[in-house]
């Protein structure tokens, strides 16, 4: 919940100077509030950058008053949505059923997913990491016959989303790789495509290690996807 439009203009405009050239090489999505959309597309035109939005509701249209259908965002120019970040989990109270039917509604629609799964510090001081994050998947996934070409997984350690801590290469990797194994096992995903990336303090002084891991595709930026210097040398080093 940042940035009002001129300041989201100035923003889009900065990261397009800032990553020209390379949306050849990588997939770049911005997400801004739903009231920054239109503003920020503005600034987009041909970069490449494509347009993603925070959330979505799982019907079409109807008397859901506050609420931004799939359709919405399409009509509006995304051609992606973040689902279940951490933050609505945590504070909106969004359950996994809830994911799972908003993840199958914005496929329908045409819309690129971008799914967040990941634990509470307390999860993982128990021991119960890769229960919880392949309980997430799971419940999202199961009985979707989808192509996942068109999803990204973000796995976020709730613990590590704006305290400035970060899960180590290592602890990281052995979540991407779990991740992986699991939708590999769900039937009727074709998961050769799949991309698995990481949240949870992302800077430019981390993303070399992270994104140099077997499983780790890439990063769902957060803190520092508000300075357009900051955001373009994360994604500069990702692109080496």
């Amino acid at each position: 919940m940042n940035r009002l439009r001129n300041e989201a203009s100035a923003l889009a405009r900065g990261i397009v100077s800032g990553t020209e050239g390379l949306t050849a090489r990588l997939d770049i999505v911005i997400a801004p509030p739903f009231t920054s959309l239109e503003a920020a597309s503005s600034e987009l035109g041909e970069s490449g950058i494509e347009l993603g939005a925070q959330n979505a509701y799982w019907e079409q249209k109807g008397a859901y008053t506050g609420e931004i259908s799939p359709g919405m965002l399409v009509d509006a120019g995304c051609k992606w949505v973040i689902l279940g970040h951490s933050e609505r989990r945590r504070k909106m109270g969004e359950t996994d059923e809830e994911v799972r039917k908003k993840l199958t509604a914005c496929l329908d629609a045409g819309l690129n997913v971008i799914l967040c799964v990941g634990e509470t510090l307390n999860e993982r001081e128990h021991g119960m990491t890769l229960d919880v994050v392949s309980s997430q998947v799971r419940s999202a996934l199961d009985g979707a016959e989808q192509d996942v070409s068109r999803m990204v997984i973000a796995y976020e350690p709730v613990w590590a989303i704006g305290t400035g801590k970060t899960a180590t290469p290592d602890e990281a990797q052995e979540v991407h790789a779990e991740i992986r194994e699991i939708t590999g096992t769900i039937s009727g995903l074709q998961t050769e495509e799949l991309r698995i990336v990481y949240g949870g303090s992302v800077t430019e002084m981390n993303i070399r290690e992270l994104v140099g891991e077997n499983d780790i595709d890439g990063a769902l930026v957060g803190g520092a996807s508000l300075s357009a210097e900051k955001f373009s040398e994360i994604v500069q080093i990702a692109g080496e």
